[in-house]
This record gives C-alpha cells, sequence and structure tokens, in this order.
C-alpha cells in the first residue's frame, strides 16, 4: 500500500515503465533473430519510455515520499520501494540518458554483434529496469537482489561479442570485481541494521550507531561502491570493460551505471548513517582526487578511443567522490550551506557527466562503424566524411573540457567555488590542505581539456592516416537523432543552470537540510552560489561573447582579410614529398604527458629496426596497480588452488584415508 492510497503515485508510474520495459525485452526474446524489427521498433519503445520516466523522476523531485511494498521476493521478505526526492534523481537521468541511447541504438546495433538481437534487447532493457530499482530500492534485500541483477545483466552485455577471447576476460574481471564490491554492500548493510535484524532502510535509519561501527559502515560502502564506480586502485575493470562492450551499453555504463555507485555512496553517508566524521570527508577528499588525477593523465596517454574515454570516466568519477567528502565535512563542521553547495556541485556533475560522456561514447561507436578502427592512429580528417558525428561529438568534447556555456564547465566552476569557500573551516590542518587539493582539481580541469583537444583533434581533423577512411558514412537518422537529444542536454545544463540548480536543491535539503537554490533565483540571470560580491557567472554573457568573437572574426577574414589576399599552397617546410604520416600522432601528443607523470607508467617501448623501410615507433602503457596488485593476488590464488587440486585424485582408496584420518582426530578430541 502506497503512503497516498487516494492517488496514483509516481512510484507507482515508476514500477509500470519499468514493467513495460521488461514487456520489450520479453518481446526481443520472441524475436530472437529479426533484426529490423527489435532495431526500429523495439529499441526507440524503449526509448519512449525512457523520456517518461526522466519526466516522472524530474515532476517527484521536491514532492513528498512514496513507498510501496511488493509481495514477491522470499517469505517475510517482501520488496519494499521508495521514491524520494534523491532516487528521483537518478532516475530522471537514468530515464533521460537511456531516451538517447536507445534511439542511438536503433541505428547502430547491426548483424555479426554476437549475441542475438532479441537476446541483446532483453539485457539492454533488464539492464535499464534493474538500474532503476537499484535507487528505488527501500530495504537491503531489494537493494541487493536488483544490485545483482544489474551487474549480471550488465555482464552479458560486456560480453556481447563473445567470441573474441580478451572481450570474454575483461567480461569476466568485470564480474569479479562487480562481487567484491556487493560482498562489501551486504557486510555495510549487516553493521547498519546493528543486530536489530530489520533490513529496511527505515529501520536502518532508526538505529545509533557508534562512530567507530559508523565508520565501519561508511568504509564497507566507500569499498563496495568504490569498486562498482571505478575508485582507484578498484578502477581496473573500467578500461577494460567499456571497450569490450558495444558502444551503447558502454555509454549506458559509464553514464548512469556508475552513477547508482554514486547514488548508494550518498545513501548510506547522508541517509541511513546518523553522524558525519571529518575524517572521512578527508578520506573521500583524498582517494577522490587521487582517482580524478590517476585518470586523466592515463586517458592523456591513451591511443585506443574507447579506452581513452574510459579513463575520462575514471576522472570525472574522482571528481565526483572528491566534491561528496568535501560535503561530509562540511556537514561534520555543521556548515549547511557549505555542504549544500558542494552538493549542489557534485549532482551538477553527476548530470552533466551523463550527457557528455553517453554523447562521446556514441560519437566512438560511429566512428567504429564507418571505419571498423578504433586505434586513434589509424584515424584522422573523418570531419570530411562524419560532418554530423563530428560536430555533434565536439560539444560533448568542449563539455567534458569543461568549457562555457556548457554543463561541464558549471559544474566544474561550482565544484571550485565549493572548495575555494572553505577557509571558514575551524580546522587549521583542513585549511591548509584543501586549497591544495582545489590546486588539483584545477590540474585536473586542464589536463582534460588537453585530452580532449587530443581526442578530437587526432580523430575528426587534418588528413586521413589510412587510405581506407575515405568511404567513412556519416551516422544515420536513428543515430543523429540519440546524439542530437544528448546535445541538447548539454547545452541547457549550460545555459540553464538557474532551473538546473532550482531542481536540484530539493535532493539536497533532502540530505543536509540546506541548499542554494533561493541564493541562485533571487540573483536574476547570473549564477550566484552564496553571494555576489563572492562569485557570479554569467552563461548568457558567455555565449553572447562568444557568438559576437565568432561573428566579429568571420567579418574580418572573409570582407577584409581575404580581400586583399591570394590562395597558395601551404608552406612545406622545405620539404615537398609530405603525406599524412608527418601530422602529429596520438603518441606524439601525449609524450609531454608521459614524461612529466612517467612514474605513473609502466612503459614498454618497441623501437624499428634501421633498416626498416616504414618504421614506427610505438609505446604501451600499462597500469602499474595491475601488476602490483592484481596478478600478485591471481598467481597466489592459483597457486592455492593448485594445492586444493591435489587432494582431489579422484581415487577411493584417497577419500576413504581422508575420512579415516578425520575420524581419528575428532575421537581424539572428544576423548579429551
Amino acid at each position: 500500500m502506497t503512503d497516498l492510497p487516494n492517488l496514483a503515485g509516481s512510484v507507482d508510474v515508476v514500477l509500470a515503465i519499468v514493467g513495460a520495459w521488461l514487456a520489450v525485452g520479453a518481446v526481443g526474446v520472441v524475436s530472437l533473430r529479426k533484426l529490423e524489427f527489435v532495431a526500429r521498433t523495439l529499441f526507440p519503445l524503449g526509448g519512449v519510455f525512457g523520456l517518461a520516466l526522466f519526466a516522472v523522476g524530474v515532476t517527484a523531485i521536491g514532492a513528498p515520499a512514496q513507498s510501496i511494498v511488493l509481495p514477491i521476493g522470499l517469505p517475510d521478505l517482501p520488496f519494499h520501494f521508495r521514491l524520494d526526492s534523491l532516487s528521483a534523481f537518478f532516475i530522471a537521468t537514468i530515464g533521460a540518458v537511456a531516451a538517447g541511447v536507445s534511439a542511438f541504438a536503433a541505428g547502430y546495433f547491426r548483424t555479426g554483434e554476437g549475441t542475438a538481437p532479441g537476446l541483446l534487447c532483453l539485457q539492454y532493457h533488464l539492464f535499464l529496469a534493474s538500474m532503476v530499482l537499484v535507487v528505488l530500492a527501500d530495504d537491503a534485500y531489494a537493494f541487493m537482489v536488483m544490485w545483482e541483477t544489474m551487474a549480471l545483466s550488465s555482464f552479458f552485455l560486456v560480453i556481447t561479442n563473445h567470441r573474441i577471447d580478451e572481450i570474454r576476460r575483461a567480461g569476466y574481471l568485470y564480474l569479479l570485481l562487480a562481487h567484491v564490491g556487493a560482498i562489501a554492500i551486504l557486510l555495510c548493510f549487516g553493521v547498519l541494521q546493528a543486530g536489530s535484524g530489520d533490513y529496511s532502510f527505515a529501520g536502518m535509519r532508526a538505529q545509533e550507531l557508534s562512530p567507530a561501527w559508523s565508520s565501519a559502515a561508511f568504509l564497507l560502502a566507500l569499498l563496495g561502491f568504490g569498486a562498482k564506480a571505478g575508485l582507484v586502485p578498484m578502477h581496473v575493470w573500467l578500461p577494460e570493460a567499456h571497450p569490450a562492450a558495444p558502444s551503447p551499453v558502454s555509454a549506458l555504463m559509464s553514464a548512469v551505471m556508475l552513477k547508482t555507485a554514486v547514488y548508494g555512496m550518498l545513501r548510506v553517508s547522508f541517509d541511513l548513517l546518523s553522524i558525519q566524521l571529518w575524517w572521512w570527508g578527508v578520506v573521500l577528499l583524498a582517494v577522490g582526487l587521487f582517482t580524478a588525477v590517476y585518470g586523466v593523465v592515463f586517458a592523456a596517454v591513451q591511443v585506443d578511443m574507447k579506452r581513452l574515454l574510459a579513463y575520462s570516466s575514471i576522472e570525472n568519477i574522482g571528481l565526483v567522490f572528491a566534491g561528496i567528502g568535501l560535503a561530509i565535512v562540511f556537514c561534520a563542521y555543521r556548515m549547511g550551506a557549505m555542504a549544500g553547495l558542494a552538493l549542489t556541485a557534485m549532482l551538477y556533475q553527476v548530470l552533466s557527466h551523463a550527457f557528455f560522456k553517453s554523447l562521446l561514447f556514441l560519437g566512438t561507436g560511429s566512428v567504429m562503424h564507418a571505419t571498423n578502427e578504433r586505434s586513434l592512429g589509424r584515424l584522422g580528417g573523418l570531419i570530411r566524411y562524419m560532418p554530423w558525428v563530428a560536430w555533434l561529438s565536439l560539444v560533448g568534447v568542449l563539455a567534458s573540457a569543461g568549457l562555457p556555456p556548457l554543463g561541464g564547465f558549471v559544474a566544474e566552476w561550482l565544484l571550485l567555488q565549493s572548495f575555494l569557500f572553505t577557509p571558514g573551516l575551524p580546522s587549521a590542518f583542513l585549511n591548509m590542505l584543501i586549497p591544495v587539493l582545489a590546486a588539483l582539481v584545477v590540474l585536473v580541469a586542464a589536463l582534460a581539456g588537453y585530452t580532449m583537444v587530443k581526442f578530437f583533434g587526432v580523430v575528426f581533423l587534418g588528413q586521413p592516416r589510412e587510405d581506407g577512411l575515405s568511404r567513412a558514412r556519416d551516422a544515420g537518422a536513428w543515430e543523429r537523432a540519440g546524439m542530437l537529444w544528448l546535445v541538447a542536454g548539454c547545452a541547457a545544463l549550460g545555459l540553464a543552470p538557474t532551473l538546473v540548480i532550482g531542481l536540484i536543491d530539493p535532493v539536497t535539503r533532502e540530505l543536509v537540510a540546506e541548499g542554494i537554490g533561493p541564493a541562485v533565483a533571487s540573483s536574476g540571470w547570473l549564477v550566484v552560489p552564496v553571494a555576489s560580491e563572492r562569485a557570479s557567472y554569467g552563461p548568457l554573457i558567455f555565449l553572447l561573447g562568444i557568438l559576437a568573437s565568432v561573428v566579429l572574426a568571420f567579418l574580418l577574414v572573409r570582407r577584409i582579410y581575404h580581400a586583399r589576399s591570394r590562395r597558395v599552397a601551404p608552406w612545406d617546410c622545405g620539404y615537398p614529398w609530405q603525406n599524412a604520416r608527418m601530422q602529429d600522432t596520438a603518441e606524439g601528443f601525449g609524450q609531454p604527458i608521459r614524461q612529466i607523470f612517467e612514474k605513473m607508467f609502466r612503459m614498454q617501448r618497441h623501437l624499428p629496426s634501421p633498416f626498416d623501410t616504414k618504421p614506427r615507433y610505438r609505446v604501451v602503457i600499462t597500469d602499474k596497480f595491475w601488476h602490483w596488485l592484481y596478478l600478485p593476488i591471481a598467481t597466489l590464488v592459483n597457486h592455492v588452488s593448485r594445492i586444493v587440486g591435489m587432494l582431489q585424485r579422484g581415487r577411493i582408496s584417497v577419500y576413504l584415508m581422508y575420512s579415516f584420518i578425520t575420524l581419528i582426530v575428532l575421537l581424539v578430541a572428544v576423548t579429551r
């Protein structure tokens, strides 16, 4: 029974949309091999339900919380679901991204992907449904069931092209770390219920845990949700799984699945735990900013498009967790307004990243389908042959680089404002530390811009590096429609920050009882996070300034400069035999970063022979954490498995000997 029995509550509508997604998946199984029907009918239908979910989520933000109990599951363990402002925000994000990605998928999926189209449709919509139910769950049992469903469905999506060994290995690595994280989350819920036996979130809220037990629950949550989010050193699955999955799946995993971990961290830290300690925030700041720096540095040196975007997602998630840590520090010192600002910046980053990163993954998917290449070293000049993809991807690039007037700039600007307002903290240590961390945020933003220049410049600008690129064809109508929806989201987040912050305000008030919505709303067309004398930002001013600069430059070049100029061949530097290989490569672009941050990489250089007629210099960069942490663990597990395997000889005499020895030991123990 719902809390509002006289109304058709929003939670009922959300569950109805989830049921519709599952029905679409079931129809896909019935139409197992009918690619045209699955792609052109079922995926667009799923996108329509995504739009409906987005609308329901937006309208539910700020409304009274609604609960419902479904008599499914085990006896005496029904599923509890609850829709409040926090869950509604993430549901709206999932719906908005799902609408664009589903439209793109209608033109993307084709024969030869590995999994049958109908089965892929079921896995895709089950993945969407499970993510919604994760953020809707109101007890540990329902949460863990939906969390595991999300992990398993995304695993099968990752290994869509399961005939390739590398893809299967990436999927198994992802599944392994997902279950390690799930165990930590389950232990966290065990601590939160405090021996009461009540695993509902309402029962956990009623518990008054000691600081020690609260800290244990927080650290377990950080381990569990950090493994899903890709925090360093639990990030190793992400650069492997994202490139292995089809591009629409990579977009969903990066844009919204990682955000379910952010949701879980917020739910535990600000809702289920009754206290926040300052050192929790410091831990999150340290882990988050180290993850951000690590991710952006590795992104800058990648030569694979999807691996570059995967490491960029690690960077963005690091900034998000740093924002959570800053909010916890403010809450610990009862600075509610500053906590509201930090949470607003963090949630804005969540929303902005969902749009621009899914847009970039979809752009890479179009490039891969058109060229059969994802190596940056074999691309170039595609703006001539794929203008739609190039210009739409440029919006995602600019948003990811944090440039105005797009949403990425607003998110990073608000986060930086949160750091700059910290001198009011009563701790001298934190007043000294946090400005240093703010400098790291600026460094991450600068390197992110550098990485995006490399990504767009190498892929779309210059000359084609391979002869076959001239046969590339632009994205189709469905793919353009999906990307245009995401472009509209990036632009809306940048040009209407006052409206977006007003939408986020009920969420921050639910978590920390404070928000910056009234201050921003009262500032009119300027965005003022705290006070106009401190800082302000006018997106329309930036937009008008950019447009005026473009028009002025166009007029000056076309009307004045070109009026007295003539066209000649470009200067060839005294070497007339130039070709596309003489352009700056992805490796060359990343060389300064490799030299500055050399200690962070494990590099293998492959030098060409002096007698090679077409010499190619190649540098292979791998993750030190993989060799320092995960390979030793894998070696130890294999060693233990071999020892245990020696006990299984398959001979009855050996098993009888084990039983006899066990009986003797038990008899000796009993007689004593």
